[in-house]
């Protein structure tokens, strides 16, 4: 960092701080930690300006090589203290093609540990599309698709876990598959991957589709899990939903659903209350034909902050060679060189680190201008300094 740019700094003159930091960036690279989404904005999110950064480890996580089986795809993340615990279905390397779920500990999404199976098919051909939820007390709830029941469909099931026991992971059992009163097409439903569970308290809601009777996201509620009645459509549209989570604003709480269609897109719809939600917002795409075919999606949130989104993708039309993928909302920093050449970022690595390249050849001297996570609101005046790569910065905001 150049003498002025510490002076500028020290007094304090900037909205946007910016501290060099020991270590090693990628050549070429400025790495800028501290970008991470703060609280739940919600203009930003009616407006539909939100800066959503690819990770550059794309995907984020494959499946695991052992196996002949390999396609991972619904991820779930629950913040623990330490980090957070992804919940996944997936053939996650395995000698057969049956879906189980999955977990594996992250302090930060930089890193992972070791993966465990946490439930098994049992009997049934196929247990996948998990959404997680903390259980009161301890322990987690996982809402998933069991397949088949007895009339060869899917259905949502319901696993109250105390713990996760790698020796011995849950089975899945016949048991396990929730009722629904009320909608009186229940039986004959096709429910697949369409099964979200957000607890309030006591209350559990349930928000689900059939694929039978398509069109509607339904929603249900219930206290014990399994037993749910039928409160009413929540959102029409031939989408499918796969999270929901309760964020709080200054008006009071808002509900973040998250939706996708098997293709190219993903979109969002916010709600003033569990009941009732607003038509969808698109605010992804694939960046490549490596994530074209989007089959699954999981807010990653912490403390009323939308950190980002994680979701299963894969290649090809059949779903069935699926990667899990992320996209973090964070602050968009773009450097200015000297000589005009426009820097915007490359990518990051996890919620609090973004990637920017500057090209050989184009001068370090020039400026940095941080913005909010809209991607158009700046958090104040361009820092000013030699950027030389490479090298580690911290961002802070006054």
């Amino acid at each position: 960092m150049t003498a002025a740019l510490c002076l500028l700094l020290a007094a304090g003159f900037l909205g946007v701080t910016l501290d060099q930091q020991p270590g090693q960036a990628d050549p070429g690279c400025l790495e800028i930690h501290g970008v991470a989404a703060g609280e739940f904005n919600e203009t930003h999110w009616r407006s539909g300006s939100l800066h959503f950064l690819r990770d550059v480890r794309h995907p984020l996580l494959a499946p695991r090589l052992g196996g002949v089986y390999r396609n991972i795809y619904a991820p779930s993340a629950l913040p623990v203290d330490g980090g957070w615990l992804l919940f996944y279905g997936a053939w996650d390397g395995v000698p057969t093609g049956n879906d189980r779920i999955y977990a594996v500990d992250t302090p930060d999404f930089v890193d992972f540990g070791a993966r465990r199976t946490v439930i098994e098919h049992g009997p049934f051909i196929h247990v996948c599309n998990v959404n997680a939820q903390h259980a009161p007390g301890g322990g987690y709830e996982l809402m998933c698709t069991a397949y088949p029941d007895a009339k060869d469909l899917n259905k949502p099931a319901f696993f109250a876990l105390p713990k996760l026991d790698q020796a011995a992971p849950r089975v899945a059992a016949h048991g396990d598959i929730v009722r629904v009163t009320g909608y009186d097409l229940y039986d004959d439903a096709d429910i697949n991957g369409v099964n979200v569970l957000l607890r309030e308290g006591e209350t559990r809601h349930l928000y689900f589709s059939s694929y039978k009777d398509f069109g509607k996201v339904y929603h249900a509620v219930g206290t014990d899990g399994k037993e749910y009645a039928l409160k009413g459509v929540a959102l029409a549209q031939r989408l499918a939903v796969n999270d929901v989570k309760r964020l709080e604003t200054p008006a009071g709480a808002r509900y973040l659903m998250g939706l996708h269609m098997n293709r190219e897109a993903l979109w969002y719809s916010l709600g003033e209350t569990p009941e009732a939600f607003a038509d969808p917002v698109e605010f992804l795409k694939n960046a490549g034909p490596e994530d074209r075919y989007i089959v699954a999606l999981g807010w990653v949130v912490r403390e009323n902050r939308v950190l980002g989104v994680l979701y299963g993708a894969g290649a090809v039309p059949e779903l069935n060679r699926n990667r899990i993928f992320a996209r973090w909302l964070q602050k968009k920093v773009v450097f200015t060189s000297e000589d005009g050449t426009v820097c915007p970022p490359e990518g990051a690595v996890g919620p609090d680190r973004q990637i920017l390249r500057i090209p050989e050849g184009v001068s370090a001297k020039g400026s940095v201008q941080v913005f909010a996570e809209d991607g158009v609101t700046p958090l104040g005046p361009a820092v000013k300094g030699d950027f030389t790569s490479p090298a580690i910065y911290r961002i802070g905001v006054n």
